[in-house]
């Protein structure tokens, strides 16, 4: 018996990592644990993350999941990048979330994170079930819509959530979003690490299962300029001490600590989120923080439950959909948890830094790659 067991990482690509993979045939009979997986290499000048020369980095698994692709005892493997000496890699944005995650097991953390993105056209690279020429309808049918003339994908998006719920990811649901072929999945509640590690799991089904269909998953903010909502990644977070009776005043303290800390979690939110977070389709301007109970428009949403009977969760509305989570989520902890220095801009490795004076007094923003093939 033998078992595929195809290794997933993020390379180097800049300023947004791309999902990689590769197969390794075991000699088997079904994989029991993480020892049962081996660690493994790569040519990093491959995937920008070594020189030509001293190519080798190693891939250590971290998780693991039914393949509900292949089937049978085969597995999906969530990898580390280390170095070849055993050191994270400077691209492995997971070694420094573990450094966080056990200093505030404690406080029992929980996340979900709501994954928007959009439907391409593999040959036209237009959004799917649009016109060839112009655009479709406004937007406001769309939104949770029914109907071959509302709804574009759906294929798609039901395989992927089989898929999902068939390798044991912690899927809670999908929906229609606003924007005509624009989708959203949402994982969670779990912890730091499983919420982050399952996301990019999910993430690489999705493209995998488009594969098959001829469609193209973009997570890039602003897909297409213009009316048109953008794409995010709502990250909703609460501790034990936010879900306990008495928790809306530690909540609104996070708020207090979120809004000191804005730029710098803002850096580490997303490439080419500038596009997205206009003030304008349901989110608050990049250069500005509030938070607010129902409030869509706001940086962070309390959620009317949560108000009402005075604990629960708050929802971070700023990621942009191609939002590293292990980078979210380990700000989140270092800022709510660990209070971490809020006026230092800290380093994430993603190159997302944003001038927010310069934002302030211009209408467009500063224009980076999205990470995600535009249609226009």
């Amino acid at each position: 018996m033998v078992v595929q067991a195809e290794y997933i990482w993020l390379d180097g690509t800049s300023p947004t990592q791309q999902l990689r993979s590769k197969t390794k045939v075991l000699d088997v009979d079904r994989v029991k644990s993480l020892k049962d997986l081996p660690e493994w290499g790569f040519d990093g000048s491959s995937t920008n993350q070594a020189p030509g020369d001293k190519s080798d980095c190693a891939l250590k698994p971290v998780s693991y999941y039914k393949d509900p692709i292949r089937g049978g005892d085969n597995v999906l493997v969530m990898c580390e990048v280390m170095l070849a000496n055993g050191q994270p890699h400077p691209t492995n944005q997971r070694a420094a979330l573990r450094a966080v995650a056990e200093k505030t097991a404690k406080s029992e953390p929980w996340f979900g994170i709501e994954q928007e993105y959009t439907l391409l056209d593999a040959q036209t690279e237009r959004p799917l079930g649009w016109p060839e020429q112009g655009f479709p309808a406004p937007q406001g049918p769309y939104y949770c819509g029914v109907g071959s003339d509302k709804v574009y994908g759906r294929e798609l998006v039901e395989a992927h959530t089989q898929a999902c719920i068939d390798a044991g990811i912690r899927i809670s649901g999908t929906n229609a979003e606003v924007m005509p072929s624009q989708w959203e999945f949402q994982v969670g509640p779990v912890g730091s690490l499983e919420v982050s590690d399952q996301l990019w799991v999910a993430r690489w089904l999705l493209s995998r299962l488009g594969e098959e269909l001829g469609i193209v998953v973009t997570i890039a903010p602003k897909p297409v300029k213009g009316d048109w909502n953008g794409t995010g990644a709502h990250t909703n977070f609460s501790t034990k001490e936010m879900r306990s009776p008495g928790g809306m005043k530690v909540i609104e303290a996070a708020c207090g600590a979120l809004e000191k800390a804005h730029a710098k979690h803002i850096a580490g939110y997303g490439a080419g989120n500038e596009e997205r977070l206009t003030g304008k389709h349901e989110t608050a301007r990049i250069d500005q923080f509030r938070w607010g109970v129902s409030d869509r428009g706001a940086s962070i949403r309390i959620p009317l439950a949560t108000s009402k009977v005075g604990y629960g969760y708050l929802e971070d509305r700023r990621p942009a959909a191609n939002m590293d989570p292990y980078v979210v989520t380990r700000l989140l902890l270092e800022t709510v948890v660990l209070g971490a220095d809020p006026k230092a801009v800290a380093d994430v490795g993603t190159e997302n830094g944003v001038d927010l004076k310069a934002l302030a007094g211009s209408s467009t923003g500063i224009r980076r790659p999205t990470g995600g093939k535009a249609a226009y």
